[in-house]
C-alpha cells in the first residue's frame, strides 16, 4: 500500500511540475509574437460571400468580410466598420493573392495614404 501511494504522489508531483513549467514558458513564448503573422498556404479561399454593405456611415469605412484562415480551414469573418485615419485616403480590405509559386498569401485589411 505504502509503495502505491509513494508513486501516486511522485507521478502527481511529476505531473504538477510539468505543468509548472509550461505555465512558466508560456508568457516568454507569446512575447516572441510581436508583429503581424504571415500566412500563406496552399488551399485556394472559397469563392466571397455576398455581404449587403450597409447604409453609409459618417466617419467610417466599410470593411467587407472575408475567409480567414484557422489552421485548418476556412472560416468567414463578417464585415464591420473601421473608423476613418487622418491622412489616410482609403481602406483597402482584407484579400488572398496567390503567390507566383503557387500557393496562397493573406493580406489583412489596411489604410492607404
Amino acid at each position: 500500500m505504502k509503495t502505491t501511494t509513494t508513486r501516486l504522489a511522485f507521478a502527481f508531483l511529476t505531473a504538477l511540475t510539468a505543468v509548472g513549467a509550461t505555465v512558466a514558458a508560456a508568457p516568454a513564448a507569446q512575447a516572441q509574437v510581436v508583429g503581424s503573422v504571415n500566412v500563406r498556404i496552399g488551399t485556394a479561399p472559397p469563392p466571397p460571400r455576398y455581404e449587403a454593405a450597409p447604409p453609409p456611415r459618417r466617419g467610417y469605412a466599410w470593411a467587407p468580410g472575408y475567409w480567414a484562415w484557422d489552421g485548418h480551414r476556412h472560416v468567414w469573418t463578417g464585415g464591420h466598420w473601421e473608423r476613418m485615419r487622418r491622412g489616410y485616403a482609403r481602406y483597402d480590405p482584407a484579400h488572398w493573392q496567390q503567390g507566383p509559386r503557387g500557393g496562397w498569401h493573406f493580406v489583412p485589411g489596411h489604410w492607404a495614404r
